[in-house]
């Protein structure tokens, strides 16, 4: 785990202690939080916005604004526990304001002003179904951004994001991989009509595609 502070890995390990965080090995959690932007290589701009979608423990976003101190990050989780380890880890790791904690639910933050197509990236990690998490991203999203998901291992199949079924948020399929790790790429080609998302838990209640 080249560069990654100590600090870091002890704020993970605690997280991992209290489950927060998967029984991987450390090394694996960071590799893979760390591809999240690297297969992003055409993100416009060095001092681009990007937001962890549901963050829990700060995979991927703790580490993503460790290793890129030139990004802007914002960590959103709508559980009060999770937001606050998660202020408590953005003082210790000294980040300043360059890396946000937004303790509110997805459905909320997405239809602020301040958040709303503020975006150039959305990463989000077991965060929802495919169409969960493309309808809540999605209002995150500027025109051109990207939301970058990991998907089951072994997986990597583009139809768990039917293309009909994405596009009403204005985020169809760029990219799809499997290795090292299975990720989909999509890119926000129109910004996500203000319809979405919809109230607080509907997306889980009645996803719009499966």
């Amino acid at each position: 785990m080249t560069n990654i502070d100590a600090r870091l890995i002890a704020i993970l390990t605690e997280a991992q202690r209290h489950g927060v965080i998967g029984k991987a090995s450390l090394e694996s959690h960071v590799g893979q939080a760390r591809y999240f932007f690297s297969v992003v290589s055409d993100l416009a701009g060095p001092s681009a916005r990007v937001l962890d979608l549901g963050s829990g423990g700060g995979i991927p976003g703790l580490v993503i604004a460790a290793t890129w101190p030139e990004l802007h990050v914002a960590l959103l989780d709508g559980r009060s526990n999770r937001a606050e380890s998660l202020s408590t880890a953005v003082d210790t790791l000294a980040f300043g304001d360059r890396v946000e904690v937004i303790a509110q639910r997805a459905e909320e933050a997405g239809r602020e002003i301040r958040h709303r197509h503020a975006f150039d990236l959305v990463v989000a990690r077991g965060f929802g179904p495919p169409a969960v998490t493309a309808e809540c991203a999605a209002p995150f999203l500027k025109i051109g951004g990207l939301l970058v998901v990991s998907d089951p291992p072994g997986c990597g199949k583009s139809d768990r994001w039917p293309e009909e079924g994405c596009r009403q948020f204005g985020l169809p399929v760029e990219r799809v991989q499997v290795e090292p790790w299975a990720f989909t790429v999509l890119r926000q080609f129109e910004l996500c009509a203000d319809t979405y998302p919809r109230r607080t838990g509907l997306p889980q209640k009645r996803p719009l595609f499966t």
